[in-house]
């Protein structure tokens, strides 16, 4: 079987249209991602996911969600559970770091349940950034603590929950966004922090969870390790410290293309972040002129990254129901407490 093409595509709305089916056939990316416009009930979302593998003819293919809690939940109440920013949780952890590192397991263990039973197979959680007095809102709450031990502990929680309930957890945003003062969906971050500094702080998290399938780079110039390009794009930053000093070696995702943090067309963006050594170039926004640009500027997979989808992918088949109401009970008894 040929190798898909090294991208994920999103939709425009809740059900697929004749050129949205006929690009998916044609070019066969490797999966897609769904935001909050594509998810309207829960029979509705099984139906769009089939369809996407069905274009496809992977019933595995990757189908991606943000579904972090607090502001990032694409899958909203009254629908689906309202889960708690991640911040909720590590503010637990300064008064019981043992009830925060349960609650932020039975969190994604519930976030995975409603998943898997929608049909997606992994979810871009959970954010290991670290959240400091200057990080801009753009992640504030969705980061879980400024202490890199606390984010490592209930970072590796969260990821033990998810794989438990066969959901693959896509670490972001390697390698780290927490020192942005700027948010990356409007403008470039830069952070010039010594990179000493860097690997003390805001690496440890991801250098400790490194073991993980899949994670999402940062669009982040960092001045102190590349001057010249933000982390997605930068082959030095990917080649030296997100597979060198932190040891990731699994799958790697660039973060949205569309994101104004990136310059050029949307198939220049794509491919600098390939040759930069992202496995996958991530196209969220379903518009169907930049989905071609970037069809057109990616090649198939690697060999390399066609063995870490692989190895994500075998969690999936791995994962356990569980008592639903009795979870969410004892996760909101540690909440209170």
């Amino acid at each position: 079987m040929a190798a898909p093409l090294a991208c994920i595509f999103g939709c425009d709305g809740t059900a697929l249209t004749g050129d949205e089916q006929r690009l998916f056939r044609e070019t066969d990316p490797l999966g897609f991602i769904l935001f909050q416009r594509n998810c309207e009930s829960p029979s509705q979302v099984r139906a769009l996911i089939a369809d996407m593998r069905r274009c496809v003819g992977r019933q595995d293919a990757p189908v991606l969600v943000d579904q972090e809690g607090g502001r990032v939940q694409r899958l909203k109440p009254p629908t689906w559970r309202k889960a708690p920013a991640a911040a909720v949780i590590g503010d637990l952890a300064t008064r019981n770091l043992p009830g925060a590192i349960e609650a932020a397991r039975l969190n994604a263990r519930l976030i995975a349940e409603e998943l898997v039973a929608l049909g997606f197979n992994a979810d871009c959680a959970p954010v290991l950034d670290l959240r400091l007095p200057i990080t801009h809102k753009a992640i504030g709450d969705r980061a879980y603590s400024d202490d890199p031990a606390i984010v490592t502990a209930l970072g590796r929680a969260a990821c033990e929950g998810f794989i438990a309930g066969g959901i693959i957890p896509v670490l972001k945003h390697m390698p780290g966004h927490g020192r942005a003062v700027a948010d990356s969906h409007i403008e470039l971050p830069r952070v010039s922090a010594p990179a000493d500094e860097l690997a003390r702080t805001d690496f440890v998290p991801f250098r400790a969870l490194r073991d993980m399938p899949w994670a999402m780079t940062a669009h982040i110039l960092f001045t102190t390790l590349d001057a010249a390009a933000p982390a997605t794009a930068s082959k030095s930053i990917i080649e030296n410290v997100i597979r060198g000093a932190i040891g990731f070696h699994g799958l790697l995702f660039s973060d949205d293309l569309s994101m104004q943090a990136l310059e050029g067309t949307l198939g220049q963006r794509a491919a600098r972040a390939l040759a930069a050594g992202c496995d996958v170039a991530l196209h969220c926004n379903g518009k169907m002129d930049e989905m071609r640009q970037v069809a057109e500027s990616v090649p198939p997979l690697t060999p390399a990254a066609m063995e870490r989808v692989a190895a994500g992918l075998r969690i999936v088949d791995a994962g356990e129901r569980i008592d639903i109401a009795a979870v969410q009970a004892r996760f909101e008894a540690l909440l209170a407490a």
